[in-house]
């Protein structure tokens, strides 16, 4: 197991925690969204594609990892329906005599609400549960040692940002900006450049620990080949919370000299852009690479008041950090006034909104 000087330079985003107002807990439904819209595809995958009679000795344990698990209660329904699936397989192929017990691997990094996943565990639950902490773009799990690997929603976050949209002599320099869109084609090349490496790091760990035959499957907010990122609902939130930051440098409320020094650590591929990075890792054969509709769309003001606790929900800390947690109440107020007037173009994200589901197995 080794950890690097790369990882020791990531950064470490995680969610709100708790079950306040503004918790990751209460406000990740369009997550829970993508893991509804994704069940019928990982129960196909496990199904048709997950070789249990591969694994020699049989399992008397099967190894479940969720990576980037957060603090639930999404992880919990993704989990079930994976378990479920495979304990349907198991009967189907005539091995119920050797139904193994099950074991949930929760990941993620150290700083994340532990404490609220596991108080929030379904008290039926039918597998054993642990937590592992630390970042999945390394070696997170022993040799040869998940049968089923899940991520959802976790990949597109950067181990961390490149380096030259802070430097003023580079083409890719962000000034101004805290996103990608309306940058320069050297900002959005940065970006895609950073998400590929920091890609290959997670296939390279992951085709270390997945036992062959086993199956891994990466749900994240994606684009259709060819697509703008302008219309994507992430990016076009995104886009939306540089220009309140933006609104505020000019006001005084902030520094320009913060905003400038600021990027979201986010990025959203294309299939095209997954198939390269999956086929050059080498490890794991490409079972599906779909885009699925985002299915959560809702309408008018209650769409600005969904968008505004989403990204609240998950950058709040990142923006504390940065900028100082006096300017947090004042600029999601700014968000949410500039999602009703930007409802537009969040509804035409939401049309063309979805979400990259992609089945891969071990070779």
């Amino acid at each position: 197991m080794s950890s690097g000087t790369e990882l020791a330079e990531a950064a470490e985003y995680t969610m709100n925690g708790g079950d306040s107002t503004y918790s990751y807990h209460k406000n990740s439904r369009f997550q829970r969204a993508a893991t509804d819209v994704a069940k019928a595809t990982i129960e196909k995958a496990i199904m048709e594609k997950l070789d249990i009679r591969r694994f020699s000795p049989a399992p008397t344990t099967f190894q479940i990892a969720d990576l980037g698990c957060s603090v639930g209660p999404n992880t919990f329904v993704a989990v079930q329906n994976i378990l479920e699936a495979v304990r349907r397989k198991y009967v189907t192929q005539g091995l119920s005599s050797q139904m193994p017990d099950f074991l949930v691997l929760f990941n993620d990094h150290a700083s994340n609400d532990f404490n609220t996943l596991f108080a929030s565990l379904p008290p039926d639950r039918q597998y054993y549960a642990a937590g592992v902490p630390g970042s999945f773009h390394g070696r997170v799990f022993p040799d040869a040692s998940l049968h089923v690997a899940h991520s959802a929603h976790a990949l597109p976050w950067l181990r961390k940002l490149p380096e030259e949209l802070l430097d003023a002599n580079s083409p890719a320099y962000n000034k101004g900006r805290v996103y990608y869109i309306s940058a320069p084609s050297q900002v959005l090349d940065a970006y895609a450049a950073q998400f590929a490496k920091d890609t290959a790091m997670f296939l390279s760990a992951r085709g270390k620990e997945v036992v062959s035959g086993g199956i891994m499957v990466l749900l994240l907010p994606g684009r259709a080949n060819g697509i703008a990122h302008s219309c994507v609902l992430s990016d076009v939130m995104f886009d939306l919370l540089g220009a309140c930051l933006m609104d505020m440098a000019k006001e005084g409320k902030t520094s320009e000299a913060l905003v400038d020094s600021f990027n979201a650590p986010v990025y959203t591929p294309s299939p095209e852009e997954m198939t390269a990075i999956t086929e050059r890792n080498g490890c794991f054969s490409i079972e599906t690479m779909d885009l699925t509709p985002f299915n959560a769309k809702v309408d008018g003001s209650a769409a600005a008041h969904a968008c505004t606790m989403h990204v609240r929900a998950g950058v709040e800390g990142l923006i504390g950090k940065h900028f100082g947690s006096e300017i947090v109440n004042e600029l999601f107020d700014r968000f949410f006034e500039k999602a009703k007037e930007s409802s537009d173009r969040i509804s035409s994200a939401f049309l063309h909104g979805c979400q990259l589901v992609v089945v891969l197995k071990r070779k």
